[in-house]
């Protein structure tokens, strides 16, 4: 079988490959050679078949799409509109989103937890990227840097 990496399966397959771990386990099979028989990863397996052992061929069974997201659809137009009033707007003095103002924005409005990573893989299915400014803003006084790094 070939070696194929999860984005590039659909939910059935990716179901479908579960299932047939749960054959291989109640044959027997070591995790091993089903990882290679499959084609995925020893870690995979061996969560696949922790699941199993708990509950079964049902555990292994999908879920449904779900859209991976703690927050519903209503609540991440709120926050694209939060994100675009900027961080000033919530009291912080720096004028750029960073992952952890993110964060505490969602955890403050919304209640929920995200990890770090969690809330870039949320903004980047939000459509919103990291960017770095290709000019330097007008207002940039050099002197004030200078003087503001001769301090430190």
């Amino acid at each position: 079988m070939e070696n194929r990496t999860r984005r590039s399966l659909d939910p059935v397959e990716l179901e479908r490959r579960r299932l047939q771990a749960a054959d291989l386990f109640e044959q027997g099979m070591r995790s091993i050679r089903i990882a290679e028989t499959l084609g995925v990863t020893r870690q995979a397996v061996s969560l696949w078949h922790r699941a199993w052992r708990e509950g079964g061929v049902e555990a292994l069974r999908s879920k449904g799409r779900g859209n991976n997201s703690y927050l519903s659809d209503e609540q991440k137009e709120e926050l694209d509109g939060l994100l675009k009033a900027g961080p000033t707007a919530f009291g912080w003095e720096d004028q750029r989103w960073t992952l952890a103002l993110v964060r505490a924005l969602i955890e403050e409005r919304f209640k929920v937890r995200y990890e770090v990573s969690g809330v870039w893989y949320l903004l980047d299915r939000m459509g919103w990227s990291w960017q770095i400014p290709k000019e330097r803003a007008v207002e940039r006084n050099e002197e004030a840097i200078a003087a503001s790094c001769a301090e430190t």
